[in-house]
C-alpha cells in the first residue's frame, strides 16, 4: 500500500512537468481499468488456485511498477512518454486487481465468521499505515531528491512486500496450480451475484473517492502544503482510528447499519471540502472523510464474504472491488476532465461528490427496509 500510495500525491505535477496536466484524470482512471479487468479472473484464480498465486502476482507488478516509470521518462520525445507513462498507469493497476483480493480471501480463511469485521478492520489499519507513510515518503523524496528517487522507492518497497508475502502459508484447501484456463473469461465464473448489493453501494462511495484522489493534491498546493502527501497523513490517520473501532462494531451492530453511519460522514466530509478555504476547515474536512473510509471498509469487506456462497468468497470480493475501480475511475476521469476546462469548480467537484454519500445512504436505506420485510436474503 504504501510502494503505489506514494505515487499518488505526486503524479499530478509530474504530468504537469510533460505539458500534459489536461490528462491528470488519466492518472486514476487508467489504473483503476487496469484493475477492473483483472479482476475479472483474479477472483476466480484465487478461488481455484490459491490465495498465494494472486498475492505474489500483484506484488510482482508493484515491485516492477517504479522500474517502468523511470524508464518511460527517458523516452526520446515528450509525447512517446507521455504515451508510454499512461500505459505504464494502466498495466501498473494490475497490482490492486490481484493483490487486495487475494489478502481479503487470505483473511476470510483465517477469520471466524463472527469476528470478521473487526479482522477486516485490523487489515485495513495494516493498509491505512502504508497509505499514511507512503504519501508523505514519496513527496519528501520527489521534492528533495527528484522523481527517480520516488520511483525507486516504490519499487524497493514492493520487493520487500513480495519476499515477506513468500513466506505466508497457502490457506485454501485444495489449491492447485494456476492453470490457463483459469484466465478464461468466456467460460463464466468471473462473477458473483450475491455480491450486488455491497457493489451497488459502495459505487457512489467510489466515485467521490476518485474525485478526491484526482484534485485533491492540487486543493491541498493551492492552500500552501509544500508537501502534497502531508495531507494524505491527517486522512489516512482519521482512517486508521475509525478502523480500529469500526470493525469490532459491524460484528455486533450490522454491517448495514456501519455503512449507513459512514455514508452520512461522507457527505458531511465532502461538504466541507467543497467549503475548504483556508487550512483549518481542510483539515476537519480531511478527519471526517478519514472517518467514512475506516467505518466503510471494514463492514463492505465482511459484508460481502456474509452474502457470498461457500467457496466463491474470493469472487465475490473480487465482484465487489470491480464496482470500487468503476467508481474510482469515473470519479476520475470526470473530475479530472472537468477541472482540466474550468480550474474555478475545484471547490465545487466536493459539493457534487456530498450528493454520493447521500445516495449512497438512501440505498442502504432502501436495501435495509426491504431485507426486514423479508423481499430477499442475505
Amino acid at each position: 500500500m504504501a510502494s503505489f500510495g506514494m505515487l499518488l500525491p505526486e503524479l499530478p505535477g509530474y504530468l504537469s512537468n510533460m505539458g500534459a496536466h489536461h490528462l491528470i484524470g488519466w492518472i486514476v482512471a487508467l489504473f483503476t481499468i487496469g484493475a477492473f479487468v483483472s479482476r475479472f479472473v483474479a477472483g476466480r484464480v484465487a478461488d481455484r488456485a490459491g490465495r498465494k498465486p494472486v498475492m505474489l502476482f500483484g506484488t510482482a507488478v508493484t515491485a516492477l511498477a517504479g522500474f517502468a516509470y523511470i524508464g518511460v521518462a527517458r523516452m526520446e520525445s515528450v509525447a512517446m512518454a507521455v504515451t508510454g507513462f499512461l500505459i505504464v498507469r494502466l498495466l501498473h493497476g494490475l497490482s490492486t486487481g490481484f493483490r487486495p483480493t487475494g489478502t481479503s480471501a487470505f483473511l476470510t480463511d483465517l477469520a471466524p465468521p463472527d469476528r470478521r469485521g473487526e479482522a477486516f478492520g485490523y487489515l485495513g489499519v495494516a493498509g491505512n499505515a502504508g497509505m499514511a507513510l507512503g504519501p508523505a515518503l514519496g513527496s519528501w523524496l520527489a521534492v528533495e531528491f527528484g522523481y527517480d528517487a520516488m520511483f525507486l522507492a516504490s519499487s524497493a518497497l514492493g520487493v520487500a512486500a513480495y519476499a515477506m508475502t513468500t513466506l505466508l502459508p497457502e490457506t485454501l484447501r485444495g489449491a492447485r496450480k494456476p492453470e490457463w484456463q483459469d484466465l478464461n473469461v468466456l467460460e463464466g465464473g468471473t462473477v458473483e451475484p450475491s455480491a450486488w448489493p455491497s457493489s451497488v453501494f459502495l459505487l457512489p462511495v467510489a466515485i467521490a473517492f476518485g474525485t478526491f484522489l484526482t484534485v485533491t493534491p492540487d486543493l491541498v498546493a493551492d492552500l500552501g502544503f509544500k508537501y502534497k502527501g502531508s495531507f494524505n497523513t491527517v486522512v489516512v490517520a482519521a482512517s486508521i482510528g475509525a478502523r480500529l473501532v469500526a470493525g469490532k462494531a459491524s460484528d455486533r451492530y450490522g454491517r448495514v447499519e456501519l455503512l449507513m453511519l459512514g455514508a452520512v460522514l461522507l457527505a458531511i466530509g465532502m461538504t466541507l471540502f467543497s467549503a475548504a478555504t483556508s487550512v483549518t476547515i481542510l483539515l476537519v474536512a480531511g478527519v471526517v472523510y478519514g472517518f467514512s473510509i475506516g467505518i466503510n471498509m471494514p463492514a463492505i469487506f465482511a459484508w460481502t464474504i456474509d452474502l457470498a456462497p461457500e467457496g466463491r468468497s474470493a469472487t465475490a470480493l473480487s465482484t465487489m472491488l470491480m464496482s470500487l475501480e468503476v467508481g474510482i475511475g469515473a470519479g476520475a476521469f470526470f473530475s479530472g476532465s472537468w477541472y482540466a476546462a474550468d480550474p474555478e469548480v475545484l471547490l465545487r467537484l466536493y459539493g457534487g461528490c456530498a450528493f454520493f454519500g447521500v445516495a449512497g445512504f438512501v440505498f442502504l436505506a432502501w436495501w435495509r427496509r426491504v431485507h426486514k420485510k423479508g423481499g430477499f436474503a442475505g
